[in-house]
């Protein structure tokens, strides 16, 4: 179930979030009405939060070499600098590759362009591996098999 949940980047309470983190962030911004009366609490910063770049985001990594695992805490790095952590990973078997979700910051801003370019590595058990940081899923990102 786990590999089937972190292809599909299916988050999980307490390991890929937490109450620190907002909908936003965690790419779930889909799943809240912004518009809903009465307005709910933290709708306000919400509004707010989505005014500005988001200096962190809850990002997917899938590992380009098939071997090793991610399990969850793995350092995640961007062009040489330390930039976050993976919450939660498991080896994909669709992907045939370890896949991970990870929190990572950016003062800048965690923006598409900053997770689309850059070399991004995992540490694992000491060593960087190579890895592809990305938005959607690795897996069916249009949920076509969903609703199939």
């Amino acid at each position: 179930m786990d590999s089937l949940r972190i292809e599909k980047t299916y988050r999980s309470w307490g390991h890929d979030l937490g109450c620190e983190d907002t909908p936003l962030e965690a790419g779930l911004g889909f799943a809240v009405r912004l518009d809903k009366r009465p307005a709910f609490t933290g709708r306000d910063a919400l509004l707010a939060q989505r005014e500005k770049p988001l200096v962190r985001r809850l990002l997917v990594f899938v590992v380009d070499d098939p071997e090793p695992l991610l399990y969850h805490d793995e350092p995640i790095w961007r062009d040489g600098a330390l930039v976050g952590r993976i919450a939660s990973g498991a080896y994909g078997h669709t992907v045939g590759r370890a896949v991970g979700l990870g929190w990572v910051a950016h003062p800048d801003g965690v923006t598409d362009a900053f997770v689309t370019s850059g070399r991004w590595e995992i540490e694992v058990a000491c060593e960087r591996q190579r890895a592809r940081a990305q938005l959607a899923p690795p897996y069916d990102p249009k949920s076509l098999r969903v609703r199939a």
